[in-house]
């Protein structure tokens, strides 16, 4: 199954990404101006910008859906 692109994720979603073998879900708070997301970790509820889950690339195992 082909994942999501970046441009899809919407304010209030749920999503699940997996890069490097980690599993991430988190649901998406607010759409930043510089295309960047401020998401809550559905686990830990800790919060941070998506771009920190993919600062180092995205591994051959990158899949992005939504929950």
């Amino acid at each position: 199954m082909a994942g999501l692109s970046l441009d899809v994720l919407r304010a209030g979603k749920k999503y699940r990404l997996i890069n490097f073998g980690e599993r991430h879900d988190f649901e998406i708070e607010n759409v930043l101006a510089d295309g960047d997301f401020e998401v809550k970790d559905l686990d830990t509820l800790e919060r941070y910008n998506l771009k920190e889950l993919i600062s180092y690339g995205k591994g051959n195992d990158f899949l992005l859906e939504e929950l």
